[in-house]
């Protein structure tokens, strides 16, 4: 299995859909010295934690400027301490430390916009970990925010790159399952390499993934939809839970976001794709 050595920053590139509520949002929040300024040390996420140790690392996310409003800034001043850690790529992450619960299963979502849809999966499902990675900086502060208002012990928040993540911080098989949602489909042929889901990444994922993990996957991209059916089928260490080889109905733990209905409203059809790590 690969180790994501070979991987190139454009090749391993994402962030949130256009028009989507939920999904890889992951968005450099702000730059890193309107970033730094921005929190005292400790009390909220770092501009890029990662950035001294990984000079030319692989980027889960495209950079871009946003506006931390006072209840996200808040939320992360306050929660940030209990809830949140940083992707830097220096130590392990020990997940049962991390949840306070050594039986509680984990996923990891990668990328949650402004977390609506994340908070409302770990309200219906309390028994499950949901491990939030994103770089948005809003979109941290308001699933911190939505955790804390419906008394959701089960969200953690992590900011940073993705990919740092699953190569270095998360032991093998300490994940049941991997979820995303809605990433950034690069509609210009030309981009399609920069995309997240290819061969490269699921050889990543498939480390911390253990046997039987869930990698449940949307779109409403035909054409990505159409890779990822043909990459994830073509992989050896994952395996499609349709009898059919094919797309999947909404599963009943996705919840439809207000974005997602809009769309479905003008037409768009959502695709999604369940994989079990063999």
């Amino acid at each position: 299995m690969s180790e994501g050595k070979n991987l190139r920053s454009d090749q391993l590139a994402h962030q949130a859909g256009p028009g989507t509520e939920q999904g890889p949002g992951s968005e450099q929040g702000r730059p890193p010295r309107q970033m730094a300024r921005m929190f005292p040390p400790g009390a909220g996420p770092s501009p890029d934690p990662a950035g001294s140790h990984h000079e030319r690392r692989i980027r889960s996310f495209q950079p871009r400027r946003s506006r931390v409003t006072k209840g996200q800034r808040a939320a992360l001043e306050r929660l940030w301490p209990r809830w949140g850690f940083d992707v830097d790529g220096l130590h392990r992450i020990d997940l049962a430390e991390l949840f306070g619960d050594p039986d509680l299963p984990v996923v990891l979502e990668i990328g949650f916009g402004m977390g609506e849809a994340t908070a409302r999966m770990a309200a219906a499902d309390p028994g499950t970990g949901i491990l939030a990675v994103d770089v948005h900086t809003p979109g941290q502060g308001n699933l911190l925010r939505l955790a804390d208002e419906q008394g959701l012990t089960n969200v953690r928040v992590g900011n940073g790159d993705a990919i740092i993540l699953l190569r270095e911080m998360l032991a093998p098989d300490s994940l049941s399952g991997l979820r995303l949602y809605f990433p950034d489909p690069w509609p210009k042929a030309r981009h399609h390499k920069r995309r997240l889901l290819q061969p490269e990444f699921l050889d990543l994922a498939a480390g911390p993934l253990r046997s039987g993990a869930e990698v449940h996957c949307a779109t409403d991209w035909e054409d990505y939809a159409e890779q990822m059916l043909e990459v994830l089928s073509a992989h050896p260490d994952y395996e499609n839970t349709q009898p059919d080889g094919g797309y999947a109905p909404r599963p009943a733990h996705r919840p439809l976001t207000r974005f997602e209905g809009q769309g479905l409203d003008k037409g768009h059809v959502v695709r999604d794709l369940v994989f079990r790590r063999r």
